[in-house]
């Protein structure tokens, strides 16, 4: 598979507490339609451990990532993100990104440490509620909340921590992961286990397209 843009790595931000849950079908899907996902910790050989209790090797420590090497950055919700800024150089990278216009996609606590790294003031996101964001210093970007499973604004996704399944749809639609009525079917299956989805995915699936 060749080196374009949008198959360069997508990196997984891995840390002590991380919500093993929130980023499972997005990476699972993710892996399975060829895409290589790595993990990133505060250093390659300092393993984490979950919110679940599954420990986890990173493949590269955060001050090696760069945006140019990657096609995505995901957030991980964690409890760190509630209990103090130990997790502030994660959202510090996710401002490297959207400013070299490579995506990240932030889910549940992640959510509170790109607002209080300014990140959401001047972009369309949601998280959990409005006022666990309208709780964090520094947050200017009520007037940009939106009431919704998960929201793309340009190169941020945003979830709260009950949608794991419309945080990856909205990864897989950036990243064009599947086409549109076959990405309509995934989620129609994984979020509302609508039966009709089935002979559309297993179409796709003999085209190579799933």
């Amino acid at each position: 598979m060749s080196e374009t843009a949008a198959h360069k790595p997508v990196h997984l931000a891995v840390y002590d507490t991380y919500a093993d849950w929130e980023t499972g079908h997005t990476t699972a899907h993710l892996t399975q339609r060829g895409h290589v996902v790595r993990t990133v910790g505060f250093a390659a050989e300092a393993p984490v451990t979950t919110m679940g209790g599954i420990r986890i090797q990173p493949d590269l420590g955060l001050a090696d990532l760069r945006p140019e090497d990657s096609s995505l950055l995901i957030l991980t919700g964690a409890s760190l993100w509630d209990t103090g800024d130990e997790l502030a150089p994660f959202a510090a990278k996710a401002r490297e990104f959207l400013a070299a216009g490579v995506p990240v996609a932030a889910i549940c606590g992640a959510t509170a440490g790109l607002a209080r790294e300014g990140l959401l003031d001047d972009r369309a996101h949601t998280s959990g509620v409005s006022f666990y964001l309208a709780e964090q210093p520094g947050y200017g970007g009520a007037e940009n909340y939106v009431e919704a499973d998960a929201v793309t604004d340009g190169d941020l996704i945003t979830a709260g921590p009950t949608e794991p399944v419309a945080f990856a749809r909205e990864v897989f639609a950036r990243l064009g992961v599947y086409k549109p009525d076959v990405l309509d079917a995934w989620y129609g299956l994984f979020h509302d286990s609508d039966e009709s989805a089935y002979p559309v995915l297993m179409a796709a699936s003999a085209a190579g397209d799933a």
